[in-house]
């Protein structure tokens, strides 16, 4: 009677815990069985799902959320790649004159980029549009331009001095990033890709 009662002990244990469950003799007939019922069941936890297949196609656009920092390159319905950002001195509101520090804020289109610009590369936003330069005559001001999103100024050569960039808005109203993610953004990107910029 022992051994019986081993293999029902045996069976129970492996229905509580399959992946550990013993491996020889009569005991390991009763826990493949185990395995097998608990796999139906689903009480495995052996087997994780598969991760879902990552994009690799183009950027379809890109979205900067001004309020969160945040760069988003978007493909396949996919985040691809996020990046924190840096804003205009005066991030809040969209950007309506030259020299307000603003960021602006809508719906534009990265259309030329600049290999040799005052900072590391630098890709053009589309600012301002139609309806941009429509505001501003009508409050009495220049819309300004060239917003950009780009890498640290080219004077800077120490890591100390990268770090003071960090975790602050310091632009005149482009958006920027750390030059190894301006690299990146640069080799995905391709002229005429949408930009969307929320508050």
């Amino acid at each position: 009677m022992r051994p019986q009662k081993t293999g029902i002990l045996a069976f129970k244990n492996s229905l509580l815990d399959p992946c550990s469950a013993p491996s020889t003799g009569r005991n390991a007939l009763l826990a493949l069985v185990a395995i097998a019922l608990a796999g139906i069941m689903g009480m495995t936890g052996c087997a994780t799902a598969p991760e879902p297949p990552q994009y690799t196609g183009p950027v379809e656009r890109v979205v900067v959320q001004k309020s969160q920092r945040k760069l988003q390159l978007i493909g396949g319905g996919q985040v691809m790649r996020e990046y924190r950002v840096a804003l205009g001195g005066s991030p809040v509101g969209h950007k309506y004159r030259e020299g307000d520090q603003r960021t602006p804020e809508g719906s534009y289109v990265l259309n030329w980029r600049n290999p040799r610009s005052n900072f590391y590369k630098a890709i053009h936003i589309s600012y301002p549009n139609e309806r941009d330069r429509h505001v501003s005559r009508q409050l009495g001001y220049r819309p300004g331009g060239m917003i950009m999103i780009h890498g640290l100024p080219n004077y800077i050569q120490s890591e100390s001095m990268r770090r003071q960039y960090l975790g602050r808005d310091w632009t005149q109203g482009c958006i920027a990033v750390q030059n190894h993610e301006i690299d990146e953004i640069w080799r995905m990107v391709q002229d005429g890709t949408p930009i969307e910029i929320t508050p």
